[in-house]
């Protein structure tokens, strides 16, 4: 395994990191807990969750996520090993079930008390913003179309101050923010440079992938000159990357096939680019996955690319991606790819 640190902090990471998403639905507790053990025992020591978690976020499942990561820390009484992040949700239709405010005091602390006690822990290592409150482009939306009826108000500054009054309370170390823009990742940060008592914003969490590499685009910029490290979501774009749905394959208890409407990575263009991505791995002797994933390993923006998993076999061949050395002609020809399919799947 290799490591990286947490940008201003002296917290190390493993550059693979666990995604939780799917444990308390497509994945059971004890499923759960195999996961964890296995990355553990390869070297990866972070991992990511949320309170929306599992997804489809339901009010059936709601936090169970957690909840396994919970028991899996009871049993084993290694809190002190893992970094642990996790995530407030933000306000939205599907998320009515967990609260209806967005980040507002009371808020923010009831999210993180509840994490804690799911948890079964004391405090969060990265404690995120899951996808901005505010009208703006995430989740696969290309563009920012401006709503002049927009209710949001300006609360960056009480956003950090709460956050601030958590971290003092040894609740959370250390925030970061997710799904957010390259204006949100710069109000954030330049909130905190204006008011010095404020905390930091020091890790973006955004989807990344041979299929989206929109955070090249004004956010990696920022990542370099700020010292934001970005935590990759979807390196295997819902499992596209796999390229087990080539051919109008859908295979049984796949994500597709399951929840059909998860279709941002999977449109007619991205599977396109998917097959040429495919072919590209063939010729060099490489899975597309363990190509896919090892591209997001080299990125130099990067801090942990986070891989998730909903067999033993899947989370093997993506951990050992950590191994695997691309060729300049691979990367080239990565890049011609990219010019000719740019970011099919935002």
């Amino acid at each position: 395994m290799l490591y990286t640190k947490l940008p201003h902090t002296d917290i190390e990471v493993s550059k693979i990191s666990l995604g939780t998403m799917t444990w308390g639905n497509q994945n059971t507790e004890a499923e759960g807990h195999e996961q964890m053990d296995y990355a553990v025992s390869q070297g990866v020591n972070f991992f990511d969750t949320a309170e929306l978690y599992p997804i489809p976020a339901h009010p059936d499942r709601k936090s169970a996520t957690e909840k396994i990561i919970g028991t899996w820390f009871e049993k084993n009484k290694n809190r002190d090993k893992i970094i642990l992040g996790s995530k407030i949700a933000g306000r939205a239709e599907f998320t009515k079930f967990i609260r209806t405010t967005g980040f507002d005091r009371p808020s923010l602390i009831e999210a993180v008390e509840d994490s804690l006690e799911r948890l079964k822990t004391d405090y969060i290592d990265l404690y995120q913003l899951h996808w901005p409150e505010r009208n703006t482009n995430y989740f696969g939306k290309r563009g920012y179309t401006h709503d002049a009826a927009d209710f949001w108000e300006d609360n960056f500054h009480q956003v950090l101050e709460t956050l601030r009054d958590l971290k003092q309370e040894g609740k959370i170390r250390e925030i970061g923010i997710s799904n957010e823009t390259p204006w949100g990742a710069m109000r954030y940060l330049e909130e905190s440079k204006v008011h010095i008592t404020l905390p930091r914003m020091i890790t973006i969490q955004n989807a990344y992938s041979l299929l989206n590499r929109q955070f090249e685009t004004g956010l990696s910029e920022i990542a370099h000159r700020e010292n934001l490290g970005l935590l990759a979501y979807s390196p295997l774009g819902f499992g596209v990357l796999s390229g087990k749905y080539l051919g109008d394959r859908l295979p049984d208890n796949s994500r597709l096939k399951l929840f059909p409407n998860y279709n941002r990575y999977s449109g007619k263009t991205a599977i396109a680019a998917t097959q040429k991505y495919y072919e590209l791995a063939q010729d060099n002797d490489l899975s597309l996955a363990q190509m896919s994933l090892a591209f997001v390993n080299t990125r130099p923006f990067l801090t942990s690319n986070i891989i998730g998993a909903t067999s033993m076999r899947q989370l093997e061949e993506n951990i050992a991606s950590i191994n695997v050395e691309l060729s300049a002609d691979v990367l080239e020809g990565i890049e011609k790819i990219h010019n000719e399919f740019p970011n099919p799947a935002p």
